[in-house]
């Protein structure tokens, strides 16, 4: 689950080269715009306000939480009467327009949210169906309608379209479906990099891996969007020759290169232009969740595991898309979010906005998470928070970067 902001689509509005690494961010600049009642987070939401706050209702929902109704109001007003949405609409009330900048990864990340929320199939269905209108003709999707495809924005379509039920396969232009379009960007075995996917084909066709693209292509092209369990075991570990790879195949060998690029330490290391040599705990939690839906139940764990001890500040920083991508990580693996290196990410995330309503199963969470009263936790929470870093997040986490 990265956070799927592209490095290119942030250059073009002027944003790359203010990007820190979020483990070394300060403070959060001024909020450009002011952050809305319902929203959570506290940092500019300019270029991630419906993608944080799909992904918290997506992992509340997860928990046995009902988010809260002005946490989902929030986020059905910033729909566009097409279906799509933006990043983030300062006023909402006014309709979109051709300067609307809508996009597929905002439109997607809604999708899964207001449907995992529920009540909301009408915007759902507007969604779905605007999706479908832009996709390109080799079967995929870019980050703006009409830009060129791109593995990342392909898959979390894909995972919209597993979330409401639909068959990406049967989700066709010209012939081609988003499985089609993972395969071209699959690199060979016998290449550099073989295995992984890249982000997209640079201008001469060549790939690139990319470990980011990586992980989004594997759990899309397992059919499963945000949310994923472990999956079946691979019958290989390492990556298998295929002329024209099926999905479980461009799986397979993505969760192949994966597994080996954690091997050693347990994480990725960013790859950002200009940053420090850091880890990447945005993409560490995305790859968690891919090994495991890939069935590479130890490399998830090792991964996990790191991210146990060392993303907490990270998180903290970052706001409530870390928090939530953390997890959907813990989710992946089976582990326990209310006890994360001693801390608990759950009652972490919730009180970055409306406090959500305590299902039977968030219920049961907290017990677990404390020994049987959760009080505790609650009161814990909250004094070691910091606020968002904002753009640099987008930068640090899931949104879509180049190598």
């Amino acid at each position: 689950m990265n956070v799927r902001r592209n490095a290119a689509a942030l250059a073009a509005i002027g944003v790359l080269a203010a990007a820190a690494p979020a483990v070394a961010a300060g403070p959060s600049p001024s909020p450009k715009a002011s952050v809305p009642a319902g929203l959570y987070g506290k940092s500019d939401p300019t270029y991630d306000g419906v993608w944080r706050q799909s992904l918290t209702l997506v992992a509340q929902h997860t928990l046995g939480y009902r988010p809260a109704t002005a946490a989902v109001d929030w986020l059905t007003g910033q729909q566009c009467a097409n279906g799509s949405f933006a990043a983030f609409r300062a006023t909402p009330a006014k309709a979109c327009d051709a300067k609307t900048m809508v996009d597929t990864n905002s439109t997607a990340a809604a999708i899964q949210a207001l449907h995992a929320t529920g009540g909301h199939d009408a915007a759902v269905t507007k969604a779905v169906d605007w999706l479908k209108s832009v996709q390109n003709k080799d079967g995929g999707w870019g980050y703006n309608p009409g830009s060129p495809s791109d593995t990342n924005s392909t898959s979390v379509v894909v995972g919209a379209l597993a979330a409401t039920g639909a068959d990406p396969a049967g989700v066709e232009k010209d012939g081609r479906s988003p499985y089609d379009a993972l395969a071209t960007w699959s690199i060979p075995c016998d290449q550099d990099g073989g295995g992984a996917l890249a982000y997209q084909p640079d201008k001469k066709g060549k790939l690139a891996a990319n470990a980011d693209a990586t992980a989004a292509g594997v759990t899309a092209a397992l059919g499963k969007g945000f949310v994923a369990r472990t999956g079946k075991a691979p019958a290989s570990d390492t990556c298998a020759k295929a002329d024209r790879p099926a999905p479980a195949r461009i799986a397979d060998n993505g969760g192949a290169y994966l597994a080996a690029a954690v091997a050693r330490t347990g994480h990725l290391m960013s790859v950002l232009p200009g940053a420090t040599d850091q880890p990447d705990y945005g993409n560490t939690a995305d790859t968690v969740v891919a090994l495991a839906a890939d069935g590479r139940t130890a490399a998830a764990k090792k991964a996990y595991a790191f991210l146990e001890k060392h993303a907490g500040p990270w998180a903290a920083r970052t706001g409530p898309a870390a928090y939530a991508q953390l997890i959907l990580a813990a989710h992946s693996v089976g582990a326990q979010p209310g006890d994360f290196g001693g801390t608990s990410l759950v009652t972490s995330l919730n009180a970055l906005g409306p406090e959500p309503h305590m299902g039977a199963a968030a219920e049961k969470q907290a017990k677990a998470s404390d020994g049987g009263s959760h009080a505790g936790v609650w009161w814990s929470v909250g004094i070691c928070l910091v606020a968002g870093i904002g753009i640099g997040f987008l930068l640090s986490t899931r949104k879509k970067r180049q190598p």
